[in-house]
């Protein structure tokens, strides 16, 4: 399929409920609806224009499946079409779910997409490129494992295969044998498997397995370049493409080696690791054992124990360890496709995630991409109510509110168990949130598998930003933003940050104004911001952006007191030159371009 979790698009009322059954049966899916729809509530993301909508998921490569008349597509897509090994699949489904048709992408995941949807909806796949009807196979579409090494040669392949031409195969897979396709010793017609592309054409065309493991072993810091070249030298021994390697594999304790990383990188294949107790259990069937190795990691040996763990029981090696320098590797088949996924675990991953205020249209297509990748989600349990229910699959960790550390800690666990975690905050994670938490935790404590995690940190819209853009352009100039909580930060050094920030006539945005416990902050702030500002100077009072209930409220500086603000608000306070746009209601700070003329 093409790369990304499909979007479901359904245009009305009555396409929603079918909607929701497509989205559930599709790991990711995520439905858009229009804005202002009646009757389509609960949708992810909503737009205001379906076609500017539908073109704009199809320029990002996007998988569409449109709960909707199949020329509303159509009309919407045409003048986008310009090569079909690079577009995604659009499907058009029935309000009814009764029918599923495969548009464009057919044999780029559209066909199976529509069977598998067909299925989950009790309808039918209304499937029409020409081998798939005629001999069930799409032969430009092998099952996951296999590579068509030419694909280019499909084409005439297929048109010599409709025009009545017959295929000789030495031993057809199971895929390609239980199919209608015309075996016979003496086709005109040839498919080819092999590890090694070979003599291909079109009327030659070359299948390649899956079916090795390429192990890696290296010292820490060892030159990526160094890995990739000792790997390539390994194939070529064995006389195989890197198109027939499933998984570069190593020990977890090198799982943040960028030299393993680079070698799964040249080959296109992911990279997944094993403990150390897992490759000394091979140590019968190693060519060469190292008691060094053991003693420095505790296995007998890591590029030809990782390789041999990732062929299984029935795989022998192909290439025993060859050494260069500081890395070494190792190939190993195995007796059929090798299904990475069931080998060892992946390095474990950490998005830190930013929901922005709360609202889905708010959130960034990073953060959506983070949210549908992971295996598990950890966060305060209301941040996590706003996804909505979690995709098939993924784990869901609600924590209390003040329980910061409790969560950047269960995440970082997970992520070191080889998941893939997202750890969520409101706003942008890094402003007043969880990711400088998780920095902090890896800086303190010495856990070596914590630091092996590979995090990424997906930004959000900010509360500031937020109210900034409610209001008009009042952080046109320059600004700060200042947390009047003193949980974590002493009163005293508040209180400095608000008078140099006066002096200097900063916007300033302040976060934490109010709580149950803590009234008369606000108050001292607003005292010492009028030190240096007029009594008159704007205020934005911004309360639960992006969600139900939001409101957004000018004051006066003057007349700010702590029963205007609670915890879920953003207090904008302008600098001196903080105005109102003459004749409405847009307040902003000019940034001196007329005076700069």
């Amino acid at each position: 399929m093409a790369p990304g979790a499909p979007v479901v698009v359904a245009l009305g009322a009555r396409g929603m409920a079918t909607a929701r059954r497509a989205a559930a049966a599709l790991e990711g899916a995520r439905i858009h609806a229009p804005a202002g729809r009646a009757g389509c509530d609960g949708a992810d993301a909503r737009f205001d224009a379906p076609a500017r909508a539908l073109a704009a998921l199809f320029r990002a490569g996007t998988p569409i499946v449109g709960v909707c008349a199949a020329g509303i597509l159509i009309r919407a897509l045409a003048p986008l079409l310009a090569d079909k090994t690079a577009e995604p699949p659009v499907l058009a489904v029935s309000d009814d779910g009764a029918f599923v048709v495969p548009l464009l992408g057919g044999h780029r995941g559209g066909n199976r997409l529509a069977a598998r949807l067909a299925a989950a909806l009790g309808g039918r796949a209304a499937v029409t490129t020409a081998g798939d009807v005629r001999f069930g196979a799409a032969l430009d579409e092998p099952p996951p494992g296999w590579t068509l090494a030419n694909p280019g040669d499909a084409k005439a392949f297929m048109a010599a295969l409709l025009a009545g031409a017959r295929i000789r195969c030495a031993d057809p897979p199971p895929w390609l044998a239980k199919t209608a396709l015309p075996f016979d010793e003496a086709g005109t017609l040839e498919i080819a498997v092999a590890e090694r592309c070979a003599a291909p054409g079109p009327r030659r065309l070359v299948y390649i397995p899956r079916r090795l493991a390429l192990g890696v072993g290296c010292e820490r810091g060892a030159p990526p370049e160094a890995a990739v070249a000792l790997a390539e030298a390994a194939l070529a021994e064995a006389g195989a493409d890197a198109a027939a390697v499933a998984c570069a594999v190593s020990l977890d304790l090198k799982s943040d080696e960028p030299a393993v990383h680079a070698v799964a990188e040249r080959l296109g294949a992911p990279a997944r690791f094993f403990p150390a107790a897992r490759l000394e259990a091979e140590t019968p069937r190693l060519a060469s054992p190292s008691r060094a190795v053991f003693r420095a990691v505790g296995c007998h040996g890591v590029a030809e124990a990782a390789a041999l763990a990732a062929a299984g029981a029935g795989g022998a090696l192909a290439v025993a360890k060859r050494v260069a320098g500081r890395v070494t590797a190792a190939l190993a088949r195995a007796p059929g496709v090798i299904d990475a996924r069931a080998v060892g675990s992946p390095r474990g991953r950490l998005a830190i995630v930013g929901l922005g205020p709360g609202a889905a249209a708010w959130r960034t297509p990073e953060a959506d991409a983070a949210l549908a990748g992971a295996d598990d989600v950890v966060g305060y349990a209301g941040y996590l109510d706003l996804l909505g229910p979690p995709p098939p699959g993924q784990r869901r960790h609600p924590f209390p509110i003040g329980a910061e550390e409790a969560r950047a800690r269960r995440a970082l666990d997970l992520a070191a168990g080889g998941r893939a975690a997202a750890l969520v905050s409101s706003g942008d994670p890094g402003v007043y949130a969880m990711a400088s938490l998780v920095f902090e935790c890896l800086d303190r404590e010495d856990r070596a598998d914590w630091r092996r995690v590979a995090i990424a940190v997906a930004p959000g819209i900010s509360a500031l930003q937020a109210a900034a853009a409610r209001a008009g352009a009042p952080l046109g100039h320059d600004f700060c933003a200042i947390s009047l909580s003193d949980l974590l930060t002493p009163r005293a050094a508040i209180e400095k940050r608000l008078r140099a920030a006066a002096d200097a006539d900063f916007v300033v945005a302040l976060y934490n104004p109010v709580s149950a416990r803590r009234r008369g902050g606000l108050e001292r702030a607003r005292d010492i911001l009028l030190s240096a500002r007029a009594p008159e100077t704007p205020v934005v009072l911004a309360r639960n952006l992006g969600r139900g209930g939001e409101t957004v409220r000018r004051a006066a500086l003057g007349a700010l007191c702590a029963d205007d603000a609670d915890m879920l608000t953003l207090v904008l306070v302008g600098a001196r030159s903080t105005r109102l746009a003459a004749g409405t209601e847009w307040l902003y700070t000019p940034r001196g371009y007329r005076a700069g003329r």
